[in-house]
């Protein structure tokens, strides 16, 4: 696995949503799906979560030769269907960041 570089985005949305480096280590590793990010060469990549796994994470990284970087996570309150769009609020989050 290549070095991890995480953002500051990312580190202040991993402490606002409470999820451990180790848990969007495990995302990135064991993804049940990957799509393409919204920002340019950037991938998204999502895991199941809760007790009745009805919230996803998602962790947005972009690789380079030698690391791959952390761009943001986060936690979406329900499930989302292959391909859906992100709602406009996360859209817009990414905008401001990028």
């Amino acid at each position: 696995m290549r070095e991890l570089h995480w953002t500051n985005h990312a580190q202040a949305k991993m402490r606002y949503y409470r999820l451990s480096a180790s848990r969007v280590k495990r995302v990135i590793k064991a993804p049940e799906r990957v799509e393409e990010g919204i920002a340019e060469k950037t991938i998204a990549v999502m895991q199941p979560f809760g007790n009745k796994k009805d919230k996803e994470i998602w962790v947005m990284v972009a690789d380079t030769p030698k690391k791959r970087k952390v761009i943001s996570a986060w936690v979406y309150p329900a499930r989302t269907k292959l391909g859906e769009p992100l709602p406009e609020e996360i859209l817009r989050e990414f905008k401001e960041v990028l």
